[in-house]
């Protein structure tokens, strides 16, 4: 974590009272928590009513797409999502069944506006309620249109989710002007503790109930608030805030490096087109596996995936590849790597030393 998380992480380990009591101790922490979500409304762009605590990213995304699902079910039980969503999103096409339908993305990875549009206007369950399209893709990094899908998913009568877990930190993200009704973020993508996430809830849009108990944050999400984590998702988000451009630019210059020495290896594809996250790199080694060649890296202290954590211990082609219109050979070789506040120039270097032999051994596996 960084250090401003982990020093108020630390203060807040020992708190006593809930804060859903009425003693003093409950009291104290009520406001330690309604500081926390101040201040991260504030960071975001939202008014502190609209900031849900959940779980993380995914907790957020389910609330997101299921209760508003629920909530059009009976004038607008349409959804839409695209073909390159988070696992959160994208299992929503099983649970809804027919209600949901997708629409696709460019061999770039970007989404098809003109399709999205098409399946508003001809969605086979009926008038649309929902479209989710995630803001910066989290296996290649691309940037998505979304205040162009929003607007297009508004006109059409429809709430308009996206999943900026991705975007926190690393992108400008200000709710205000997004367009969204949903925007799901997540604290451990920011430098803060894993284990809590925000669904900001745009103010007129009421969801129901997730989960059983009480009616904590906004009657939405039941349970007992965990007022330190919340703490340190708040001193997380402010510094990386403040530290977003220089952060930024730096970890564009990682992504430049390891791409150019990437591509003196030979038969390499960057995937993935501009505007892209700078944080995210997916390469695809011709010949080579990505299974081999994180197995190969791991054991030189490399730490890289095949696909978005969330997808681990999943074998198969990577889902956002196919849908970008790679074949399956294509697909099994996507290789992310993923950069943040704690990455040095010592770390890429590292990366780069250990690519050579990686790449020659993976590609010498029999197929």
């Amino acid at each position: 974590m960084r250090l401003s998380a982990s020093v108020a992480l630390a203060e807040m380990a020992g708190l006593s009272g809930n804060p859903s009591a009425l003693h003093g101790a409950g009291r104290r922490a009520r406001a330690l928590l309604e500081d926390a979500r101040e201040e991260l409304a504030a960071l975001l762009g939202a008014h502190p009513d609209e900031v849900v605590f959940t779980s993380g990213g995914s907790e957020a995304d389910s609330i997101a797409v299921l209760r508003a699902a629920e909530q059009w079910v009976a004038s607008r039980p349409g959804v839409l999502v695209s073909t390159i969503e988070h696992p959160a999103v994208a299992t929503a096409v099983e649970v809804l069944g027919t209600r949901c339908a997708t629409f696709g993305v460019d061999d770039g990875g970007h989404a098809r506006l003109d399709e999205l549009s098409d399946r508003l206007r001809r969605h086979p369950a009926g008038p649309v309620g929902l479209v989710s399209l995630m803001l910066v893709n989290n296996e290649v990094g691309t940037v998505q249109p979304v205040e162009l899908a929003a607007e297009i998913a508004q006109r059409a009568g429809a709430w308009f989710h996206t999943d900026a877990v991705q975007a926190f930190g690393h992108l400008s993200l200000d709710f205000g002007t997004l367009g969204a009704q949903l925007v799901s973020v997540s604290a451990h993508k920011v430098g803060g503790p894993v284990g809590i996430g925000a669904l900001l809830v745009r103010r007129g849009v009421r969801l129901g109930r997730y989960g059983l108990g009480g009616v904590q944050e906004a009657g939405i999400r039941s349970g007992t608030q965990m007022v330190a984590l919340a703490a340190a998702f708040a001193a997380a988000a402010r510094q990386a805030v403040a530290e977003q451009a220089s952060q930024a630019a730096r970890l564009r210059q990682f992504r430049e490096r390891l791409v150019i020495a990437s591509q003196a290896l030979g038969a390499v594809v960057v995937n993935g087109a501009e505007p892209l996250s700078p944080a995210i790199v997916n390469l695809s080694f011709e010949g080579a596996s990505s299974d081999d060649l994180t197995f190969l890296l791991d054991q030189q202290q490399v730490f890289c995936s095949s696909g978005s954590a969330c997808r681990a211990g999943v074998h198969g082609p990577s889902e956002v590849l196919l849908a970008m219109g790679r074949d399956a050979d294509a697909a099994r070789g996507g290789v992310r790597f993923s950069f943040g506040w704690s990455t040095t120039s010592a770390d890429i270097d590292r990366i780069i030393a250990a690519l050579p032999a990686a790449v020659h051994r993976a590609r010498a596996v029999p197929r």
